[in-house]
């Protein structure tokens, strides 16, 4: 078995491994590493073949870490391979070992795509040095640990049947209330944003800058990887979503409504739209992505789930985030300071944009 470092002239192979296998996933796709470069981050991109071909992938970003001159490395939903193949796993592990002093790295971590009751999976990574990094059951993570996943091995008319009253209703309103739903072009960003700004007023979360969607739209809408549905009420944008598509799989990522016209169900309409579109598109799989683990109903975040579940998809927990630590010291100050880094990262990136003159808020 071989490591290949993949340039430039090899994205569309790496691409294509990563479409093909049964847990490739958009976040570990060449162009999520091209997005991610514009927000600080440094992409490695790795491959581990023999002679059959690729057996595994890993987009591995690299930050540095301020204060103490370390890096992080991390795999967003990777590495990418069989789970089952401990061989290619050790062989891609051994070598990502072997570039962390290089960088200076702290830890590993991944996020892999892998339902919690792999319980072997579990095992394995335990074994090789893998630390469980606990989080809590609302959205505390890197990324969800809790989703809805819609398997598309239905025709449309079953899917459509399979969803709860409640959704199949509020489907049908927004067609009779007038809801259009139609594919964005770029020119739309402007108005999504503003409506995005509107929607986490409301609904109290933080939004990424106007750019941060640019260079969505430039990386992976232009390369087919991803789509802007916008759902209008007499010309007039109400709701917009934004969806990721790489192989045979899909996933909801932003949404964004506005606070007029909501009676209108326009995020019912752009669901069935995406599921449409996914269908149509050969995929066996779509993601709502995440929901709080949490499933009182006494939880601010039970809405999100109620919505979701609606569609009738199956409620997923992967097993979380691993850190394969290099250095315990630097790790434990790290873990100290990261919450104090992540409420500060954000400002500082939008620092940086302001000062390059990138920032088009």
């Amino acid at each position: 078995m071989r490591l290949i470092q993949v340039t430039p002239e090899l994205r569309e192979n790496y691409d294509r491994f990563v479409a093909a296998a049964p847990k490739g996933h958009i976040l570990q796709s060449y162009e999520w590493g091209e997005v991610k470069a514009e927000t600080g981050w440094t992409p490695i991109r790795l491959m581990a073949e023999d002679q059959s071909g690729p057996r595994a992938a890993a987009l591995i970003l690299r930050r540095d870490v301020p204060v103490i001159k370390r890096t992080i490395f991390y795999s967003p939903r990777g590495p990418v391979l069989d789970y089952r193949d401990t061989e290619a796993f050790d062989f891609l592990i051994a070598e990502v070992r072997k570039l962390a002093p290089r960088s200076r790295a702290i830890m590993w971590k991944i996020d892999p795509d892998v339902p919690a009751d792999r319980q072997e999976v579990r095992d394995y990574l335990a074994r090789r040095g893998f630390v469980h990094n606990e989080r809590g059951a609302d959205f505390e993570g890197v990324q969800p640990r809790f989703v809805f996943r819609l398997p598309l091995d239905k025709s449309l008319d079953d899917l459509f049947a399979s969803f709860g009253n409640k959704t199949r209703y509020n489907i049908r309103l927004a067609g009779r209330k007038g809801v259009r739903v139609r594919d964005g072009v770029k020119d739309d960003l402007t108005r999504f944003y503003e409506v995005l700004l509107e929607t986490a007023t409301r609904d109290r979360f933080l939004v990424r800058s106007y750019d941060y969607f640019v260079d969505l739209w430039d990386h992976l809408v232009e390369r087919g990887l991803a789509r802007l549905f916008v759902a209008e009420l007499e010309g007039r944008m109400i709701a917009a979503t934004l969806a990721f598509i790489m192989g045979d799989k899909a996933w909801y990522i932003y949404g964004a409504s506005s606070n007029q016209d909501r009676e209108a169900m326009p995020n019912y309409a752009l669901q069935w739209e995406m599921i449409r579109w996914a269908k149509e598109s050969g995929c066996v799989m779509y993601d709502f992505r995440g929901v709080s683990g949490d499933l009182s109903p006494d939880n601010p975040l039970y809405g999100l789930y109620r919505f979701k579940k609606g569609f009738s998809g199956n409620f997923t927990e992967f097993i979380g985030e691993y850190d394969l630590i290099f250095s315990p010291l630097a790790y434990w100050l790290w873990g100290w300071g990261e919450p104090f880094y992540r409420r500060t990262r954000g400002r500082l990136t939008q620092m940086r944009r302001r000062l390059t003159g990138r920032d088009k808020e």
